[in-house]
Parts: C-alpha cells; sequence; structure tokens
C-alpha cells in the first residue's frame, strides 16, 4: 500500500512540474502577437473599405453622374 501511494505522490509530482514549465515556457508568446497583428489588420482594412464604399455610394457616384449628364446634356 505505501508502494502505490508513493508512485502515486511521485506521478503527481511529475505531472505538476511538467505542467508548471508548460505554463512558464514563452515559446508560443510570438504566435499570439502575430494573430494579434492580423486581427488588427483585418479589422482596420474592413473599416477602411467601408468607409470608402459609404463616400463613393452616397458622394463621388451621385456627384459624378450629375456632371456627366450636365456635360451631354445636348438640349441647353
Amino acid at each position: 500500500m505505501k508502494n502505490i501511494l508513493r508512485k502515486a505522490n511521485e506521478f503527481i509530482t511529475r505531472k505538476a512540474v511538467a505542467a508548471k514549465v508548460a505554463v512558464s515556457n514563452n515559446h508560443g508568446e510570438g504566435y499570439i502577437d502575430t494573430a494579434v497583428k492580423i486581427l488588427i489588420a483585418v479589422v482596420l482594412g474592413a473599416l477602411l473599405l467601408a468607409g470608402l464604399y459609404a463616400l463613393f455610394g452616397e458622394v463621388v457616384m451621385p456627384t459624378l453622374e450629375e456632371r456627366i449628364n450636365e456635360m451631354f446634356n445636348y438640349a441647353g
């Protein structure tokens, strides 16, 4: 019985040490930074495209259409 408890204690100690080493490991830190940068770039790109789409749809294209119609208005 003592032998089983000793083996269980050693097993738990080894797993605790392995977990502590895994948590204190900084090797994956660069991946998170890169993922956050990519996410920020995607969000900023989407906002920029939405702004350009709204600008062209409501300001630029109606004005351009009006000017083209005025340019080709042969009536007067």
